[in-house]
This record gives C-alpha cells, sequence and structure tokens, in this order.
C-alpha cells in the first residue's frame, strides 16, 4: 500500500464511520427489541478475529501466521448455544443454528453495523478483506496457498470486494463471470470427498481479496475500486445478495 493510498483509505475510514454512526444508531432499538424477543440474551455478539498479518513464524517445525488480533463485534444472529456443541466452524448458507431475525440481519448486513466502531478506532476498515476467527484462520493458512496474502498490510473491512460480487458462501453467482471458472477455481485435487467443501467457497473469496490488495498500489486505481465497492454495497443490501 502506497503512502497516498494509505492516508485516503483512513481518510475515507474516518468519514464512513462518523456517518455510519451517526445514520444507523437509531436503528440499533429497533434491532435490539426484534433479536431479544426471539432468542432471548446477549443483542452483541463479541468474538477475537485475525486482523492485518504481521508475518510467519515457525512453531514446533510448522510455519503460523501472526496477525493482529482484535475484538468484533455484530448484532446477535445465532441462538446463544450456537457453537456450545461444534465449537468454532465457519458459518454456511441455510445454517440452522441463525435465528430467524439473525437471517433477515445476514442477509441485509445489519447484523454488522456495530463495525462502525472497530472502523473509527482503527481495528477495521470500511473496505478490505473479511477478518476470520484465529483458529480458522490458521485452518485455512494450512490448506490454501497464500491465504495470508490477503492480510498482509491490510486491514479487515465491514464489507469488500468478495462480498459484492459473491454468495454468502462465497459461491459464484449463477451466470456471473467468475462462475464459468469455478469448476477449475475450486477442487483442485479432484477429490470426491472434497466437493464442495468451505475451503472451495474461501478459494473463491481470496482471488477478489487478492485484486482488491492490488489496487491499493496506485492511488487512483484503488479510489475507482473502493467508490465501486462502496456504491454497490448498499444494492447488495437491499436485495439481499452477496455476503
Amino acid at each position: 500500500m502506497t503512502p497516498s493510498v494509505r492516508i485516503a483509505k483512513r481518510a475515507i475510514d474516518l468519514a464512513s464511520s462518523i456517518a455510519g454512526l451517526a445514520l444507523t444508531l437509531p436503528l440499533y432499538p429497533a434491532i435490539a427489541a426484534a433479536i431479544y424477543l426471539e432468542s432471548p440474551g446477549p443483542i452483541f455478539y463479541k468474538q477475537r478475529r485475525a486482523g492485518m498479518l504481521k508475518g510467519v513464524k515457525i512453531v514446533d517445525g510448522r510455519e503460523r501466521p501472526e496477525f493482529v488480533e482484535f475484538e468484533m463485534r455484530k448484532f446477535r444472529s445465532m441462538r446463544v448455544d450456537a457453537e456450545k456443541m461444534t465449537g468454532a466452524v465457519l458459518a454456511q448458507e441455510n445454517d440452522p443454528r441463525i435465528t430467524k431475525v439473525g437471517r433477515f440481519l445476514r442477509k441485509t448486513r445489519l447484523d454488522e453495523l456495530p463495525q462502525f466502531w472497530s472502523v473509527l478506532v482503527g481495528d477495521m476498515s470500511l473496505v478490505g478483506p473479511r477478518p476470520e476467527r484465529p483458529e480458522l484462520f490458521e485452518n485455512l493458512f494450512l490448506v490454501i496457498p497464500f491465504f495470508e496474502e490477503r492480510m498482509r498490510d491490510l486491514k479487515p473491512g465491514i464489507t469488500g470486494l468478495a462480498q459484492i460480487s459473491l454468495g454468502y458462501s462465497g459461491r459464484a453467482p449463477p451466470n456471473s463471470e467468475i462462475a464459468a471458472f469455478e469448476a477449475t477455481l475450486t477442487n483442485p485435487w479432484d477429490l470426491e470427498e472434497a466437493e464442495g467443501s468451505e475451503a472451495d467457497d474461501m478459494r473463491m473469496k481470496l482471488l477478489f481479496d487478492l485484486a482488491y490488495a492490488a489496487a491499493l498500489e496506485d492511488l487512483w486505481t484503488y479510489l475507482r475500486t473502493e467508490l465501486q465497492v462502496i456504491v454497490k454495497t448498499p444494492v447488495v443490501m437491499v436485495l439481499g445478495l452477496g455476503r
């Protein structure tokens, strides 16, 4: 990321987070009431996430990614005991752990609104790769080459190029340009038991995350890409598309 892009990106983050908090705070009481009425419990969900990559270290003879960890807040969209039996797993399309209100919040991305605070304090950016949980990040690092590069010198974002371009889990929308290449991008070892795996969806997201990271090497390319994502995100929210 060039110095000019770094300055422009932080300026956009500050302006958007202040405006976002001011505009969306009136929605909080209604969202909170809807969450609690269906599933009594905490309104917000706090979770440790992996942020910007610091490097790769050797632990017990194996490479492990090092990243800046931070606490991310979202409106709770799952049952209170959602991971009691499973532990940390990636959320799936039509995930049975998600409440009815939570499904609506996820579809419209309203569950992400509290993350404007994370952008304001500098833990996140408005646009960037979605932050993964540290334990899941390490697993994906082991099975997807260059997966860690999506976060090199780059903060995670509320929205991103992958989120406006792909389905909820990372699958290519039917008839999209990327869908034509899906067969060559997923299940690289052609294993029947690996067909439709979570790693395949993350490989699709990785392509868009790396493309976004590449755009940050030139100010005008960055501004065009950033504007594209910012303008398209409300459309995705209203129509319930993407992630």
